[in-house]
């Protein structure tokens, strides 16, 4: 268990913070006093429980030598330290490292890979159960840039996804996602696999993420549907090209000025999450304790439609509510990520 003396540390840290704040901080100061303070708030209070039920045993234990309290005492004290084991594990979780993008909003990418036509379908369909579990979680789910199949596929989309722990939620979805079933253009009943990648970026700020104007080649195209039948006879679609990676972006709203601004949004994300992915694998001990490394290589899931499950490979979760899950209702899953996640975090702190 983490030092008495640690703990009174960090309280003593976030009382600092509440002052400074009540004393009216400068503008400068009030921004990143506010980030640090909320990050411990939840910490300082875990730490308050904490030593509050370390503070009933022991006033419980002093009793113990009162003949008049000693059987209150008696009875007191079995739940008093049966409440402490529980406590310090929550004080533990508090206590483990953050993710600093935990918070933000996120960019999802979703293409179908192997698998052709239904591949497509099937991205369609996780797109679908993304938006249903953001609807469910009162997050906006906003598309920037879709791409369809000629037969109601998906070829690309980019969504913008904003609300209350976003990226924390979503980060794990990140990677191939199997998919067995028999196609609807499947004559003989035959089971097929196919698959589609999803990628999961936090979002950047606009200014922590300065994009000199230099690095960047803005194209404007026409923008086209389904099978390339034109969509409008404006020159709308925009490309940005980030010239130092050769990353490309495009985006075909009806604004020109939109499609700029969304392209532009697509391209911070996938730099920050570059940036994020240098800075991941310079920690190679922290990288082994998440769960899977997000790489889009990594089959992480399969969706079984003939059996009704759904196997989380990370994790070894085999559920039989797949039809629940399509439609939306991940919170068992993503928890149990989270949960597995936080678990061998805890164990390494431990070890």
């Amino acid at each position: 268990m983490v030092p008495l003396d640690k703990l009174a540390q960090i309280t003593q840290r976030f009382e600092f913070l509440e002052a400074r704040l009540n004393a009216g901080a400068s503008p400068a100061e009030i921004a990143a006093i506010s980030r640090e303070y909320s990050d411990l708030k939840p910490v300082a209070e875990e730490i308050a429980k904490y030593r509050k039920a370390l503070d009933d045993v022991a006033e419980a234990e002093i009793m113990l030598a009162d003949p008049e309290m000693k059987a209150l005492a008696e009875e007191e004290l079995p739940d008093l330290r049966q409440r402490i084991p529980e406590m310090e594990r929550r004080l533990q979780l508090a206590l483990l490292p953050k993710d600093m993008a935990d918070a933000r909003p996120a960019i999802m990418e979703i293409r179908p890979g192997t698998g052709g036509d239904e591949a497509a379908l099937f991205a369609a369909d996780l797109l679908r159960m993304y938006q249903r579990y953001a609807e469910g979680r009162g997050w906006t789910f906003e598309i920037l840039e879709q791409q369809d199949s000629d037969l109601g596929g998906i070829k690309d989309v980019s969504v913008s996804i904003k609300g209350e722990g976003v990226f924390a939620r979503l980060k794990f979805e990140s990677g191939v996602h199997r998919v067995q079933r028999v196609p609807e253009t499947e004559a003989q009943g035959r089971v097929h696999t196919s698959a589609a990648t999803v990628a999961v970026l936090p979002e950047a700020e606009e200014f922590e993420l300065v994009i000199p104007s230099a690095d960047i080649r803005i194209d404007t195209m026409r923008a086209s549907g389904a099978g390339g039948q034109h969509v409008n006879t404006t020159d709308s679609a925009v490309r940005i090209t980030h010239l130092p990676t050769g990353i490309i972006v495009t985006s075909a709203q009806k604004s020109q000025h939109r499609n700029k601004e969304m392209a532009m949004q697509v391209l911070r994300a996938r730099l920050f999450a570059l940036e994020r992915a240098r800075v991941d694998d310079a920690r190679a001990a922290e990288r082994k304790s998440q769960v899977g490394s997000g790489d889009r290589s990594e089959r992480i899931r399969t969706y079984n439609f003939p059996q009704g499950r759904m196997t989380d490979h990370r994790i070894n979760l085999t559920l039989y509510s797949l039809g629940q899950i399509m439609s939306g209702d991940l919170g068992g899953v993503i928890d149990a990520l989270i949960s597995h996640n936080q678990a061998t975090k805890l164990a390494e702190m431990e070890g």
